[in-house]
């Protein structure tokens, strides 16, 4: 059974800031089903999530390779995490918190570790392929202290299915994300971070992303840890373990298949489907609503992806009627709703345009209830 702290909790805030923050580029938007109509074998080189920068440069015609050529010329991607770490010293994480309880929100998800393996906290664990691969100053931690300050829960993604450190392979499809899951030394290596994050900062939410590199035997052993060390913690559902089955991936035709039955299920507006690993307390929808019975949440950018970008025009987020729409019918249905942040990364700042849905939700949470956060 779910924790109730969660069962209560309408709004949360997710907040994705890596190295991609810094060029802070994707191409326009295109709906995901309709990529692979435009002729894109690749559709994920071509979609616009800022944050899977690094993979679209993987693509020498994509339109990220163009911006970057004309833009950086041949500066690697790596060279960001200079940059990055530089804008810490204008980070202020008591104001963001401040601002997430005004706009009504009962906790925050912080990625840790997003796909290019960037650490957002000086990890002990060291990367074998990139060294000092994170940030000096201890995001993890600080962001944790000031958001559980305001009386929100504090809730940790990290990226177990994809390590760009790792297998650096351009990933275009679902298939192609699917068979990028690194095995040899990555699995005791995500397997050791993941336990530092649980035992530095006892996250309120485990919030796995793609899938798990390991075994099941090493997913429950994982989640028995977690459950030890934060007995009120709760499991989103991305910790799908390693299957043999993968492999089939590799055989005439077999991504095809893939490719074709995730295309209908976006097509659909089923959005990102997670199969349902075996340990797990909430499911997950990506830029989808969800009619599951179970306790269930929703995640989605207040723009068309996660990470900043700085070339989105107005109109790319949400308006203000559609923001009170979203807020009131997934508190309607029981489900929980995860609302991005992208924040720059050249100077640690939240953009205009994200920090005036953060005022619009203030104002609507007060309408909504007296003790001004979004009901569960």
């Amino acid at each position: 059974m779910v924790a109730s702290w969660w069962s209560r909790a309408g709004l949360g805030i997710f907040v994705h800031w890596t190295p991609a923050s810094v060029p802070g580029w994707a191409p326009p938007y295109v709906p995901a089903d309709r990529l692979p109509l435009a002729g894109r074998r690749s559709p994920l080189g071509w979609a616009p999530y800022a944050e899977w920068y690094e993979n679209a440069l993987r693509f020498p015609g994509s339109p990220v390779s163009a911006h970057h050529r004309a833009t950086y010329g041949s500066r690697p991607y790596a060279s960001f995490g200079g940059d990055f770490n530089d804008a810490l010293g204008n980070w202020d994480p008591n104001a963001w918190a401040r601002d997430f309880r005004r706009a009504g929100a009962r906790y925050a998800v912080l990625v840790a570790k997003h796909h290019d393996g960037f650490c957002l906290w000086p990890s002990e664990v060291a990367n074998p392929h990139r060294a000092g691969w994170h940030t000096t100053r201890d995001v993890v931690g600080e962001f944790a202290e000031a958001v559980r300050a305001e009386g929100l829960r504090f809730g940790v993604h990290y990226s177990g299915g994809l390590d760009r450190t790792f297998d650096d392979r351009p990933i275009g499809t679902g298939a192609d994300a699917v068979s990028a899951v690194p095995r040899g030394s990555y699995p005791a290596y995500a397997g050791a971070q993941m336990r530092e994050l649980i035992r530095r900062y006892r996250p309120d939410i485990l919030w796995n992303d793609i899938a798990w590199p390991g075994s099941p035997s090493d997913v429950q052993r994982l989640v028995e840890y977690y459950r030890f060390a934060v007995p009120h913690g709760v499991v989103n559902d991305r910790l799908m373990p390693h299957a043999p089955i993968r492999r089939a991936l590799s055989l005439p035709g077999a991504k095809a298949l893939y490719d074709g039955w995730e295309r209908r299920t976006t097509v659909r507006g089923e959005g990102s489907v997670p199969r349902r690993p075996p340990h797990h307390d909430f499911s997950t929808r990506e830029f989808a609503r969800c009619t599951r019975p179970d306790p269930y949440g929703i995640t989605r950018g207040i723009d068309h992806g996660f990470g900043y970008n700085r070339d989105f025009p107005p109109e790319a987020y949400l308006g203000r009627e559609a923001l009170e729409t979203l807020v009131r019918e997934t508190a309607a249905g029981g489900g929980k709703l995860l609302l991005n942040m992208g924040p720059r990364g050249e100077d640690a700042t939240v953009p205009a345009e994200q920090q005036l849905r953060l005022e619009w939700l203030a104002e609507l949470t007060r309408e909504l209830t007296p003790d001004g956060c979004v009901p569960g």
